[in-house]
């Protein structure tokens, strides 16, 4: 059984696990380099400074978490050990608010789950964030 909460700081290791894996499962288009860059701001600056919503297992470590800024989806990582049981979506429906997400191209996974979910891709910027070369598309939920 999967419970939702707010995350605490002894949450991060759980959830540097399940993004370390969900990504492993969904970003095969990322160089090696750019992971490891990556991870460390995810596991340095990301995860210990934001607040999230974690799903949590029965002995109470996080599988999944999910950040937001305002009404926009930052980030939603499934441990691929829940993928496929609804955890992804149970996190959705706990913040109805979400308008909209950016979501790498190149993981279609991710891509239909956002459009079961409802969202519409209304543009695409061809690099990241970061200037990488993974193209992005910029979703909006009810369009």
């Amino acid at each position: 059984m999967i419970t939702i909460r707010a995350s605490a700081p002894a949450d991060v290791p759980a959830m540097l696990e399940a993004w370390r894996e969900a990504v492993r499962a969904t970003h095969d288009f990322l160089s090696a380099e750019d992971f490891v860059a990556i991870e460390a701001i995810v596991a340095e600056q990301y995860l210990p400074a934001a607040s999230f919503a974690v799903a949590v297992d029965e002995a109470d470590r996080a599988v999944a978490f999910m950040g937001l800024s305002g009404t926009h989806l930052d980030a939603l990582f499934v441990h691929p050990d829940h993928r496929g049981a609804g955890v992804g979506k149970a996190l959705m429906a706990s913040a109805p608010e979400i308008e909209t997400v950016d979501v790498n191209e190149q993981n279609p996974q991710a891509v239909g789950f956002y459009e079961r979910q409802g969202f519409r891709t209304v543009g695409r910027s061809p690099l990241d964030d970061a200037g990488r070369p993974y193209p992005i598309l910029h979703m909006r939920r009810g369009v």
